[in-house]
């Protein structure tokens, strides 16, 4: 894995990531913009100065060729985005109840589910040497989906593993958590998710309590609990901090977890201190929710 000191200069090399999973449109009211954790992820990481290889699949329609428009404006390399003839570019219908997280109704089957890797494909993405492989449940929510993930695995040794539980409806069993988690070496969730979890295994649900466990169950490098507007707690190399989040004026959360996710990786390439990345991660997030858009800003 390359690895970036915190006091290196700009022009310092930073490592690269891999990318699974979905590319959709929220549809917010009578507004829809682009983004699935995978592709908020992806923009963020590549923003940060990172190598991003997203891997994914859009529809053969109006909504698939704006999204292509899309990632060519993020300066997102879209060289592992397929095109499906079989199922439409996927789509997420988003509310916002006042005081809660987004709640998510994610039409299924997509175009990202319908997605194969071919032998000389995953020769190539065992080529670059990724240091992260980012995946989180929704595309791994299906049998073919799993069965990606499996190949990638299996291909992307060198790579540190990186899991967003970011839980859904329809790719929230207990079952599917568990088993990514088994497979993670760093790992993102929020409270709800960290409730989900404790439910499902008996792991405490205090965060550092959880944290400690987790880590000695599952061997993860690094795990994070995010709290919103309450910041976060975090666990690496045997450091745990809670940070509290940034005095904001929230325009929209959707995303901020995905940037979060990116700073949070971001940190741990520089092997910044844990307190620092904490920080950091809260600030990037913080960032994203004071704007009504869940990508870089200015990036669309």
């Amino acid at each position: 894995m390359i690895l970036t000191d915190r006091s290196a200069g700009n022009d310092a090399v930073l490592p690269s990531v891999v990318v699974l999973g979905e590319i959709l449109w929220d549809i917010l009211g009578d507004t829809r913009r682009l983004g699935g954790a995978p592709l908020n992820f992806s923009a963020h990481a590549h923003a940060l100065g990172h190598r991003v290889d997203l891997i994914s699949a859009l529809g053969a329609d109006e909504l698939g060729r704006e999204a292509f428009r899309c990632l060519a404006r993020l300066g997102l390399d879209a060289g592992y985005v397929k095109t499906s003839t079989q199922f439409g570019t996927g789509t997420a219908s988003v509310s916002v109840p006042t005081g809660t997280d987004p709640q998510f109704t994610i039409a299924r089957p997509a175009a990202y589910d319908d997605f194969r890797l071919t032998d000389s494909e995953l020769e190539s993405l065992s080529e670059l040497a990724p240091s992260w492989f980012y995946f989180g449940t929704l595309f791994a929510a299906t049998h073919s989906g799993r069965l990606v993930l499996g190949q990638l695995l299996e291909s992307l040794v060198g790579a540190a593993k990186l899991l967003d539980l970011n839980l859904r409806p329809g790719a929230d069993a207990p079952g599917l958590a568990l088993e990514l988690m088994a497979l993670a070496d760093v790992v993102k969730l929020n409270e709800d998710e960290l409730e989900r979890v404790h439910r499902a295994t008996g792991l405490p649900s205090d965060a550092e309590a959880f944290c400690r466990a987790a880590v000695d169950s599952y061997g993860w490098r690094a795990v994070c609990v995010t709290r919103g507007e309450r910041g976060c707690a975090m666990l690496a190399d045997g450091d745990f901090v809670q940070v509290p989040g940034r005095a904001i004026v929230v325009a929209d959360t959707v995303g901020a977890g995905d940037a979060f996710t990116a700073a949070f990786m971001h940190g741990l390439s520089r092997q910044w201190p844990v307190a620092e990345i904490a920080e950091f991660a809260n600030g990037v997030a913080a960032t994203v929710a004071e704007h009504p858009s869940s990508l870089p800003i200015g990036s669309v």
